[in-house]
């Protein structure tokens, strides 16, 4: 497979490694971008290999709160100009309110709000605005009590990225620090114990490499392998990773002494995994010109 400067600009952007490593590994996996990253990362080349956060999609996270109910939406659109007008937020706000009312996305779709089903709504929406738009997804999650927190808020409630804590027990205050930390920290699960494990067979396999490309022991590498299993989980878990405001805490330490459990989280931020399609400046111009 040709390997193009753009697979090559990508895989810098999304490693830190040199352009002549990241030559390399596509290279010799021939173009294949993950297992590009994962060979960067074995030869210690890849400074980070995070991608699903890349945001690609404009739009709003939109949150809503009633008790220990507690839902997310993402609607998206093509371009932030949309995200800034005044009637796009308050139809994202109507269907996030019209959220807490079903289980799933394509319940959502077909909700009314002022007599029309949500699909509807954002049909008009596009005639008048003119700008495609898509109700994406929602999620939803329950509590004693549940918190919300919105970054970069656009307006009330909805913004870049929408957090939601469940908590079991009485909030002090510590929900909406925890909600800051996972909008800052982007945990990949709540624990170990529910965090996908194809991820945990994948770092295990890097970092089995890694160690092995060291030239000790079997049984030291067994050793260098747990320590650095149980650092990479306590860097993906929120119940694991240091707390925010406090970094001699836990997030699952700060939680106890504040007397509240964090039953789980909701975390959805604007066009997350969503590939964007880039031009060429010059054909843009081309095309506006034609």
């Amino acid at each position: 497979m040709a390997i193009t400067a753009a697979m090559v600009k990508e895989l810098r952007e999304a490693t830190g490694a040199g352009m002549m490593d990241s030559k390399k590994a596509l290279t010799e996996n021939d173009g294949d971008m993950e297992a590009a990253v994962d060979w960067l990362r074995t030869k210690g080349l890849a400074k980070a290999a995070k991608k699903s956060g890349r945001t690609a999609a404009e739009g709003l996270v939109a949150v809503a709160v009633d008790g220990g109910l507690g839902v997310a939406v993402e609607i998206n659109s093509e371009t932030d100009f949309v995200a800034k007008n005044a009637e796009f937020q308050g139809m994202v706000g109507a269907i996030a309110t019209a959220a807490l009312g079903v289980d799933d996305v394509e319940a959502l779709k077909v909700a009314e709000i002022n007599g029309k089903t949500i699909e509807t709504t954002l049909t008009d929406a596009v005639a008048k605005i003119g700008e495609h738009m898509a109700l994406r997804r929602m999620a939803s999650i329950k509590g004693d009590v549940v918190v919300s927190y919105v970054h970069n808020a656009a307006t009330d409630g909805m913004g870049n990225i929408g957090v939601l804590v469940a908590l079991k027990g009485t909030d002090n205050g510590i929900g909406k620090q925890i909600a800051m930390h996972i909008a800052a920290a982007n945990p990949a699960s709540l624990s170990e114990a529910d965090l996908d494990q194809d991820l945990v067979a994948r770092e295990k396999a890097i970092l089995t490499e890694q160690a092995r490309e060291s030239g000790k022991p079997e049984q030291v590498i067994e050793k260098m392998i747990i320590g650095r299993m149980k650092k990479f989980l306590s860097e993906v878990t929120l119940l694991g990773q240091a707390f925010v405001v406090n970094p001699d805490l836990t997030v699952a330490q700060a939680a106890e002494e504040a007397g509240v459990e964090v039953l789980g989280f909701v975390r959805l931020a604007v066009g997350e995994g969503i590939e964007k399609k880039e031009e060429d400046f010059a054909a843009e111009v081309a095309k506006m010109n034609s």
